[in-house]
């Protein structure tokens, strides 16, 4: 089973986070070899990778992530699964930080995004998305 859009269900309870408060989101992409954009998009039937789609909705869509108040926190590059799934490879990993969660929901309502969104759309073959709450490390794992 793939993923590229959140649930009703998860979205849902997302929309009952708390005001005010950080939250980090943790991104797993896995993208398509080719990027398929629907019939009715400039780029439908162009040779683009999904790499350059995502590159391209990351460009676009950065103005209103930066608008919202969102900031990347953390990006690395995926190298192999130690615990898990083989099969479950991700091409690229990130953390991206928002004010609280009606800014990650302002961002995707927002007209402007909701166009830059089909970049994304055209080029993930499935991922995840792992809303956090970031706090203080201790010294020992998971503290």
């Amino acid at each position: 089973m793939t993923y590229i859009d959140p649930d009703r269900e998860a979205w849902a309870v997302f929309k009952t986070l708390p005001k005010g408060q950080p939250i980090n989101m943790l991104n797993l992409i896995r993208l398509k070899p080719r990027a398929e954009y629907p019939a009715d998009h400039p780029d439908h039937g162009k040779d683009i990778t999904g790499l350059d789609a995502y590159r391209a909705y990351g460009r676009t869509s950065a103005e209103v992530f930066a608008r919202v108040g969102g900031r990347q926190v953390w990006v690395g590059n995926p190298r192999v699964m130690v615990t898990g799934p083989q099969a479950e490879a991700w091409d690229l990993a990130f953390i991206a930080e928002y004010p609280d969660a009606e800014a990650f929901i302002a961002m995707v309502r927002d007209p402007e995004y909701r166009e830059h969104v089909k970049h994304r759309t055209a080029g993930v073959a499935d991922s995840r998305l792992l809303c956090l709450t970031p706090r203080e490390p201790g010294d020992g794992f998971g503290e």
